[in-house]
């Protein structure tokens, strides 16, 4: 499967969330999992060396808009770069190549990925799809807009998130929705 990771730019090597990241990218890839990250550097870099490491299929995609505002480049452990003009390219080209998607600790820009996927799954303007939140953080933060804006946000809306405490949860979480048939090989 095609499995799209979220996640900050700012973790550096060494750090607890890059390694969780790189942890991540080589237990997906040890699975047989392509991966899909934004290309760069923080989370998406560790996650493309962790499935690169295990020789998994590495698919970074990157955009014109970032890297005008940011001068960066690809991370060196993408096989296939697919490069669009736009944010908002990226945004969608992630959310639309993959099978599932994980999100790990991150900021603004993460937390529009996730919104963005979530209301596609929820109004079915994408097919189903696991949407996996990995952390503490994506709880209380989920808790709190649901407790503070839950008039706006009905219980059956809720149920295209799942989340996740520590990778290995959120992978087992994937796997049982392969076995039970929910998503599509």
């Amino acid at each position: 499967m095609n499995i799209t990771v979220f996640g900050g730019s700012q973790p550096k090597p060494g750090d607890p969330a890059y390694e969780v990241a790189l942890a991540l990218g080589a237990l997906l890839g040890s699975a047989g999992h392509n991966v899909l990250t934004g290309g760069y550097v923080g989370t998406m870099e560790a996650v493309s060396k962790g499935a690169s490491s295990v020789g998994a299929h590495v698919i970074g995609v990157t955009c014109d808009q970032i890297e005008a505002w940011r001068k960066i480049r690809p991370n060196p452990w993408i096989a296939e770069e697919r490069r669009v003009p736009s944010l908002y390219q990226r945004i969608i080209a992630l959310i639309e190549g993959c099978d599932a998607a994980f999100a790990l600790p991150g900021g603004a820009g993460t937390l529009t990925e996730i919104y963005v996927m979530w209301n596609l799954l929820l109004t079915n303007a994408l097919p189903t799809r696991p949407l996996i939140l990995i952390g503490e953080g994506w709880q209380k933060t989920f808790d709190t807009f649901f407790d503070v804006l839950g008039v706006y946000t009905p219980e059956k809306q809720r149920t295209w998130i799942s989340f996740a405490p520590d990778i290995s949860t959120a992978f087992k979480l994937l796997n049982s929705n392969l076995s039970s048939g929910s998503i599509r090989k």
